[in-house]
């Protein structure tokens, strides 16, 4: 059967290069990078190249770049590191759960939390955070880009609130990083989170962008690792992926392959509009990264429509993978304003560097089939009764 990945936002494929790459980091340059004799060396020297090109990425200072297993640790590591009981942390309703349920235990352990909400698009006003600001702030914590809609914050601005206000600032990029521009210069970030399996990298890789002069306690305890901030053997095969997948996103930005990217998601966004009625799409007011499209199909159940496709040959989700199967609906979506029932018949389309137009020319052509087949099915659909929509979604 043909198929075709549309869940890049849950994890990317590896590219041939990045495997590449790794591959000399099974077999001939095994060393551990903590070793002085000839293998560790080697290790070392290729920990501090790929920490150079993560820099390069983030526009960062090389020692600024702590290697952690992924996105959730290096979430984890910016909230746990500085929160103390006490402290005033401010989020958004919209983060990932790697966010929301760290600040869950940092008010368990005797932090309080400001959840900011979002409008109708799942933007943050940034006027919002400075309403928020208590003597007592330790922390704001907004992510770039949302997993969901891919929905950019304002995190230039809030950057400049943090600043202002004498603040840390946290932003998990994981969703940003290889699709659009970060510098953590402009943004003004304290702390900044990546993952490598969202960008065409190995998955159980990740950094954290720790901005000199901050000083995040570390979570684990055992060597002197990465100065200190997260002990543990550096995972050598991953840390190089990293590394090389950090060089070919930086690369998309100037030969125009992130630019075709967008036009992938825009023909199938475009089109699905078009064609099929009684959708809209999430986020659609705002700025977005280019591969990310979350459209809902009313009279439609989720997750019956993701089985019906992958049945087909196609790959998508309604959502955040680490959630798949909950039976609440996003609440990421709810935040915005959707109705459960509109949440629950939401996808999301998330493509990739290796989808080409012949894929989104399929994918075309099955979704009308199976939301006609579902919809033929659905005790609730009604042709000549289409359900007005918010007007933030029109």
């Amino acid at each position: 059967m043909h198929r075709v990945y549309f869940d890049n936002n849950a994890t990317t494929p590896l590219l041939p290069e990045v495997f590449e790459a790794m591959r000399p980091c099974f077999l001939e340059k095994f060393g551990n990078a903590s070793s002085i004799h000839h293998q560790g060396q080697q290790a070392r020297s290729a920990v501090e190249h790929a920490r150079e090109q993560v820099a390069e990425l983030l526009n960062c200072r090389p020692a600024e770049i702590v290697f952690t297993s992924g996105g959730t640790e290096g979430d984890n590591l910016a909230l746990f590191g500085l929160a103390r009981p006490g402290d005033h942390i401010i989020t958004s309703a919209i983060e990932h759960h790697a966010v929301l349920n760290s600040c869950h235990r940092l008010e368990e352990m005797g932090c309080t939390v400001t959840y900011l909400p979002v409008d109708g698009r799942g933007l943050v006003d940034p006027d919002d955070i400075r309403r928020a600001l208590r003597p007592e702030t330790k922390l704001i914590s907004i992510m770039f880009a949302n997993n969901e809609t891919g929905v950019l914050q304002a995190v230039k601005e809030i950057g400049k609130i943090a600043a202002e206000a004498d603040v840390y600032f946290h932003t998990d990029a994981v969703q940003a990083a290889g699709k659009v521009p970060v510098d953590v210069k402009e943004i003004g970030c304290d702390l900044l989170t990546i993952s490598a399996h969202k960008f065409h990298g190995p998955q159980g890789t990740g950094a954290l962008f720790v901005r000199r002069g901050t000083l995040p306690q570390p979570l684990f305890y055992g060597g002197r690792h990465e100065r200190s901030r997260r002990a543990g053997t550096e995972n050598l095969p991953g840390i190089v992926g990293l590394g090389k997948a950090a060089e070919i996103a930086r690369t998309g930005f100037a030969d125009g392959s992130v630019a075709q990217l967008a036009a992938l998601r825009d023909r199938l966004e475009n089109t699905v509009l078009e064609n099929i009625e009684q959708v809209a799409v999430n986020g659609g007011g705002a700025a977005r990264t280019p591969n990310t499209s979350n459209i809902s199909f009313d009279c439609i159940e989720g997750e019956a429509m993701v089985i019906a496709l992958d049945l087909k040959g196609l790959s998508v989700s309604t959502g955040a993978a680490c959630s798949s199967g909950a039976i609440e609906p996003s609440h990421v979506l709810t935040a915005m304003g959707l109705s459960a029932d509109r949440a629950r018949g939401s996808i999301r389309f998330s493509l990739g560097k290796q989808n080409t137009a012949e894929d989104v020319e399929f994918a075309l052509e099955l979704i009308p089939q199976v939301v006609n087949r579902l919809r033929e099915i659905s005790p609730v659909y009604k042709k000549t009764a289409v359900s007005p929509l918010p007007s933030a979604l029109r």
